[in-house]
């Protein structure tokens, strides 16, 4: 046999005592992980867990393992949103199938659970267009799904909303530019996909009586065609409105999480036209933001979320001091006053429900609910304390806990 991996190899190394020489389907079940978030797949996959790290593999023909295995690689490389990989083994006895092994994406859900789960309040549009944003994304990257569905997507909370993940790119071509007809046939495959997975889920009694699964799927085009029209249109002005007109259209970009590489002016006596090049890249505007400020690895939405306290927190502090106060400042102190306080206080049984920043994100949208209710300001730290006694016990506990995977036995 051989086994190919990406750095870091010590994450590897744990898994080699493995039996790769048996099929997937036949390995002792003391050596497997029970994920309750993982949706359904064509393929044979099993979750192994190695000391802090869990793992996906899946049994797959080795043209196509080494095939994704390679685009993963890009793609984790290029910051695109989709599963990283760690490796494939190949050569197995016996004529066997390939595996690949891919690295678990914590705090991540699948479509089913998301609607099963006892927090199930995601509606299947609100489903719908974090995939647009997904699908949008890796076509501007030049990436042909060929199998688009929920299935084959992880979501993620990210503030509230919802970050979209790839994970099987089996079906994955990748093309310098995507042509309209590459896109749209791209588009109906997905729209195919999702009306047979809303009528599973639907026959499942998991769906709302209120939502017709093929108008939500028809929709998928029209929501798709949109945003793409929004993050590649060229817009046309007068020449005494470019400045602002530029600047309005580059922060609506970001706005929508989108980053923006070359921007082209073309100018004429009967106006001036501007053309964007939209890009996919990781971390985004307000990811970077924060983690110069605090060092905090956040996704986009939360880290937006994240600078708005810190902005609120900076206009107390120089309301108090009755002069300016230095962002960098600011956002130190928030750091050890604020956001520290509020993650060191989640109670131990409740660790990992959530990601840390989520937790944080929760907290403050509970404070703003309280402070409704009792027509007062409840402050963070009494809004923490109702939180992790009424809100957080509700969310499922993340199989990647530290805490849970030592709960599984010797191999964990």
């Amino acid at each position: 046999m051989r086994f190919l991996f990406r750095p870091p190899a010590a994450e590897a190394t744990g898994l080699l005592s493995l039996p790769w020489d048996r099929p997937l389907a036949e390995w002792d079940p003391s050596l497997l992980l029970e994920v309750p978030q993982r949706g359904i797949s064509r393929h044979v996959v099993r979750f192994v867990a190695t000391g802090r790290h869990v793992f996906a593999l899946k049994e797959i023909n080795e043209r196509l393992a080494r095939h994704e295995y390679r685009l993963l690689g890009e793609f984790e490389e290029e910051g695109l949103p989709t599963v990283s990989v760690l490796g494939i083994c190949v050569d197995r006895p016996r004529d066997q199938e390939a595996i690949l092994v891919t690295r678990y994406l914590e705090y991540s859900m699948s479509y089913r659970w998301l609607f099963s789960s006892p927090r199930g309040e995601h509606s299947a549009e609100r489903l719908l267009d974090t995939m647009v944003e997904l699908m949008v994304r890796l076509h501007l990257a030049g990436v042909f799904w060929g199998d688009c569905s929920l299935s084959n997507t992880l979501f993620r909370p990210d503030a509230g909303a919802l970050a979209a993940y790839l994970v099987d790119a089996e079906t994955v071509e990748r093309y310098p530019t995507l042509s309209p007809g590459q896109r749209a046939y791209d588009v109906d495959l997905a729209r195919e996909r999702v009306g047979a997975e809303l009528l599973d889920l639907q026959f499942g009694g998991l769906l709302p009586d209120d939502i017709d699964p093929i108008e939500v799927a028809d929709s998928l085009a029209p929501r798709y065609e949109a945003l793409w029209d929004e993050v590649t249109h060229e817009q046309v002005f007068g020449v005494d409105e470019q400045q602002w007109r530029i600047a309005e259209r580059l922060q609506r970009l970001n706005d929508l999480g989108f980053d923006v590489g070359e921007v082209e002016l073309i100018t004429s006596p009967e106006g001036a036209k501007l053309r964007v090049e939209t890009r996919v890249a990781e971390p985004g505007q307000h990811r970077r933001e924060l983690f110069r400020l605090t060092g905090l690895e956040v996704q986009e939405r939360q880290a937006r979320r994240l600078l708005n306290d810190i902005r609120a927190f900076r206009a107390d502090l120089e309301s108090k001091a009755g002069g300016p106060v230095s962002e960098s400042f600011a956002a130190h102190r928030w750091l050890a006053e604020v956001y520290q306080p509020v993650v060191e206080a989640i109670p131990r049984d409740l660790m990992g429900r959530l990601a840390p920043a989520e937790v944080f994100h929760e907290v403050l949208e509970h404070r703003w609910f309280l402070s409704e209710k009792a027509q007062r300001d409840v402050g963070t730290a009494e809004a923490a304390r109702s939180y992790f006694d009424t809100v957080l016990p509700r969310t499922p506990r993340e199989v990647t806990t530290p805490s849970v995977i030592a709960e599984l036995g010797p191999n964990a």
